[in-house]
């Protein structure tokens, strides 16, 4: 996926999960934050960051914050990107367990439940939940970075699916490259890891995906290792 009219900064501070201020050319910018995670190992006084301009020049805020560098690379922040970035992967056939499907669609009931992505491939039919991954330490990626019920409620409900015939797929798209390894933070969240486990010993799979990121956009890469235990 392309942003197009991107810009970069030097971060200043988080006013709020919603706004921080950037520097950008030399001016002090109140800017939209594209993720309301908590962000505390990327954004910090001086980071550099990438941001996109606002295509509503009514908007209160002109610029949205998309992506941090962290050493020598940059990590996509943006909330709204992972489940495009899956299924742009999806149809392109560059999710190596699955193969170019004969159909693909976004957000598909299944009874009380929504999933991320639908697909169908040789009589098969199947969910795909995809989950955004920020949070790294010493080339491990790590989900969530917050606790998060609504995400366990997604994994449980996969399972439902592929309790009803459905192949279900939990996909944790790392905002990145260069880890080795993702498992569930469960530090963070024990019941969302409790969960991923429960959910793979009754057939969900659990997948992870790096990233080629740069300022300007950010494209499926490579599976990665995903550890639940």
């Amino acid at each position: 996926m392309k942003y197009s009219q991107t810009v970069k900064g030097i971060f200043v501070k988080r006013l709020n999960r919603f706004i921080a201020e950037v520097l950008i050319n030399d001016r002090l910018e109140k800017v939209h934050v594209k993720n309301t995670g908590r962000l505390k190992e990327l954004l910090l006084e001086k980071a550099e960051v990438a941001l996109t301009a606002a295509e509503n020049p009514n908007r209160k805020t002109k610029y949205s914050l998309i992506a941090v560098k962290k050493g020598d690379r940059w990590i996509n922040i943006d909330s709204q990107v992972p489940n495009e970035v899956v299924f742009e992967g999806l149809i392109k056939g560059k999710i190596s367990e699955l193969g170019k499907p004969s159909l693909a669609k976004k957000e598909v009931t299944f009874g009380n439940s929504r999933f991320d992505l639908y697909f169908e491939k040789n009589g098969e039919k199947g969910f795909i939940e995809v989950k955004g991954v920020t949070l790294e330490d010493g080339g491990v990626a790590m989900f969530p970075d917050a606790p998060t019920s609504r995400g366990t409620k997604h994994i449980l409900e996969m399972k439902e699916a592929v309790h009803a015939g459905y192949r279900g797929i939990i996909l944790f798209l790392i905002q990145m490259n260069g880890c080795h390894t993702f498992t569930p933070n469960e530090k963070m969240d024990k019941a969302f890891a409790d969960a991923c486990r429960e959910a793979a010993v009754n057939g969900v799979e659990i997948l992870a995906y790096d990233t080629t990121v740069t300022e300007k956009d950010i494209v499926l890469n490579r599976p990665v290792k995903a550890v639940l235990d």
